[in-house]
């Protein structure tokens, strides 16, 4: 059972010098403490060289246990140094590594205001998904629609007043009125979503373009990447001056002991044409778009040279110092810093021992 930390200042810094893995693996196995020091363990452990399955075979913790945790502690620490109040804290520390792990695609202040809200509201792990991607989406607006204000509560019952509006099916539309009336905060949003009680217009919209995306399939698809030791005549200190070169899967990127890294590619049209490549490792659910299927690690092919606006391309951006991807409808008034060529998803594993198995067939 999760427990009060005796010191209610958490302090999110791991401890001095290398960490104590068979104390960590221990505590997991017996859960004890707080799921925040759950998610720090599974953390430590590998950074000293664990992979999840063998700290699912030592502790317990499935793989997707321990990326909920490992990553909900980090929201939780960051909650903590930007100053989330005692009550948040204390709740927090004691439960929702679900809901916390939601809040990751906010901001720090922004985690902050969502994790009040729902603490205030009552909300579950799915209402926190709702509420986060409401803050995400409202913070990408260039101005605040008229009667809203930026309190957390009058954020999430603008989406609600959006997607009302954007609805033709009444039941639907009712629904989203009530929860925004639920939330708003501020009167001027009470009465733009009231108004919707009266006005059945529906305001359409754009739909976003569909996001380049292609998955490897091939084994000819994915080269490999040699170091160059020179050209003949060389001598034996040429050879030894080569570093190891180590490919990480599931994209085989390449790093060496100075400052860089590379990925492989085929040489698709698409890549060749662009004038700038650089790739960007991303998850598949932090893209403008969900895709189907199983979160999973993509690759973002962004040309920095395409800054020039077009409605049918996604685009990074900086947004409070940091880079997003993002869509927009009618030319936008950002610096675009890149356009999107292609997001690259793994070369799916298929199991070898049921490769003769009839019913196993690749979607």
């Amino acid at each position: 059972m999760a427990r009060t930390p005796q010191n209610p200042n958490f302090s999110p810094q791991p401890a001095e010098g290398a960490p104590d893995t068979e104390a960590l693996v221990g505590m997991l196995r017996r859960k004890e403490g707080s799921w925040v020091e759950w998610g720090q363990g599974c953390a430590a452990l590998q950074k000293s060289g664990y992979n999840s399955q063998q700290i699912f075979e030592e502790t317990g913790f499935e793989p997707i246990q321990q990326n909920q945790v490992i990553v909900a502690a980090q929201v939780y620490a960051s909650m903590d140094k930007g100053g989330a109040s005692e009550a948040v804290k204390s709740h927090f520390w004691q439960k929702g590594s679900d809901i916390l792990y939601e809040l990751r695609i906010l901001t720090q202040p922004q985690r902050i205001d969502a994790a009040q809200l729902i603490l205030d509201n009552h909300l579950d792990a799915d209402e926190a998904k709702i509420v986060a991607r409401a803050i995400k989406d409202f913070s990408r607006l260039g101005s605040v629609p008229e009667g809203f204000s930026r309190d957390p509560g009058d954020v999430v019952a603008c989406q609600c007043w959006k997607l009302a509006r954007q609805n033709n099916d009444l039941q639907e539309r009712s629904r989203l009125i009530a929860r925004g009336l639920k939330f708003a905060t501020s009167p001027g949003a009470r009465t733009r979503l009231e108004q919707l009680l009266t006005d059945f217009t529906v305001v359409s919209q754009k739909p976003a373009p569909r996001l380049p995306v292609y998955r490897l399939e091939a084994q000819e698809d994915l080269p490999c990447i040699l170091p160059v030791v020179g050209r003949f005549p060389l001598a034996v200190e040429d050879l030894k001056a080569v570093p190891l070169t180590e490919a990480a899967e599931p994209f085989r990127i390449v790093q060496f002991s100075g400052l860089g890294a590379w990925v492989p590619l085929p040489g698709w049209q698409v890549i060749l044409a662009s004038e700038d490549p650089v790739a960007i490792l991303c998850r598949s659910d932090r893209l403008p778009s969900p895709l189907p299927g199983a979160v999973e690690e993509v690759l973002v092919v962004v040309d920095r040279a395409g800054r020039i606006w077009e409605g049918d391309s996604y685009f990074l951006v900086e947004e409070n110092g940091q880079l997003e991807l993002r869509w927009f409808e009618n030319e936008p008034e950002e610096t675009l810093l890149g356009r999107v060529v292609l997001i690259l998803r793994p070369k799916r594993i298929v199991d070898e021992n049921q490769m003769t198995d009839v019913w196993q067939i690749e979607e």
